[in-house]
């Protein structure tokens, strides 16, 4: 009897382990064994950064598992294969985006990600500054329109400017016709005209209607230097005719600058070059003044002698403008 119970029972056994055997492998396949990644997300200052996108992805592959912080700023990623490396990214509003370098995991590590701090953006403002030439230009020949020394007397041929902007033909035609129909020019030749009449030069004679040709030739002297000297050869040699005032270093220095600026202009394009137009203009109305002076006063006489006597004159001009009429001129509404 005990010996047919024996092989019974062994056979038993062994059907009962054959069975379990699937059923173990069954629940040792349903219960991988994984890891899981976590962190904070926080600022420079160290506070938490809730509702930050956190995005986690194999380096290798494209499909990533995306999540938002808490308000506490954390973050979880659980079930997670062990020994492929993950990468995490984070992004949040106003702050630039934060990287991980590569996470490879053990089997059931529970990973804490440290140092996790978003910076604010760098901002980069870029300015576009655009000179123009024509606006500055205008600016500046605006205010030289208002000077004037004591506030009367037109000094509108002298630039104060560090940096002055040429000037158009427009602006250079507008210059020369204002200084020349200023009711101040117009005194000027009055005088002018008065004093040559009691000098009796040029030879008119005397009496009204021969002041009346010394004021005429003294006006048209005036008005074809200006025009000729000031504006049309300017803009046909492209030259500046204003005086540009040194104000600063040595006396021999702004002496030197006063003087040469007779012989030597400011060409529109910045650069020094030789002042045909003051010398053009001072040669030009000097040889048209044959046209209407008495025959006794013209030739190459009364020409030399006036183109002499306007040189001078500009060297003095400038010489006044330097040292002398600059502390007397009213610039912006003020004096300087």
């Amino acid at each position: 009897m005990l010996k047919r119970l024996y092989p019974d029972l062994s056979a038993a056994l062994g059907m009962a382990l054959a069975l379990s055997l699937p059923a173990l492998a069954q629940t040792n396949q349903a219960t991988p064994r994984t890891a899981t990644v976590m962190g904070t997300v926080t600022d420079i200052n160290h506070d938490v950064v809730p509702n930050a996108t956190v995005v986690l992805k194999e380096v290798e592959s494209n499909d990533p598992r995306t999540i938002l912080t808490n308000e506490n700023g954390m973050f979880e990623f659980d079930d997670l294969a062990p020994g492929i490396p993950y990468q995490l990214s984070i992004s949040a509003k106003d702050y630039e985006g934060w990287i991980s370098t590569p996470i490879i995991l053990n089997p059931d590590q529970f990973k804490i990600v440290t140092g996790i701090q978003l910076r604010i953006p760098i901002y980069r403002i870029t300015v576009d500054v655009h000179y123009d030439p024509v606006k500055v230009a205008t600016e500046q020949f605006e205010a030289e329109e208002k000077q004037r020394v004591f506030g009367i007397i037109p000094n509108f041929y002298v630039s104060y400017e560090n940096d002055p902007a040429p000037l158009t033909t427009g602006m250079k035609f507008k210059l020369a016709l204002k200084v020349s129909t200023d009711p101040v020019t117009a005194a000027g030749v009055f005088v002018v005209a008065s004093a040559k009449q009691a000098g009796n030069t040029p030879n008119y004679g005397q009496g009204w209607g021969a002041y009346g040709k010394r004021f005429g030739a003294v006006a048209t002297d005036g008005f074809s230097d200006i025009m000729i000297g000031g504006a049309i050869l300017p803009s046909l040699l492209h030259q500046d005719p204003r005086y540009f005032y040194q104000g600063t270093g040595t006396t021999g220095s702004r002496f030197r600058h006063a003087v040469l600026n007779t012989f030597v202009a400011r060409g529109d394009n910045g650069k020094s070059q030789p002042n045909y137009s003051t010398l053009g203009g001072v040669l030009a109305s000097s040889s048209l003044a044959n046209l209407y002076y008495p025959r006794s006063n013209r030739g190459a006489g009364l020409v030399f002698g006036n183109f002499a006597i306007g040189i001078a004159e500009r060297i003095g001009a400038s010489l006044a403008q330097e040292f002398l009429l600059g502390k007397f001129t009213r610039r912006g509404g003020h004096m300087k």
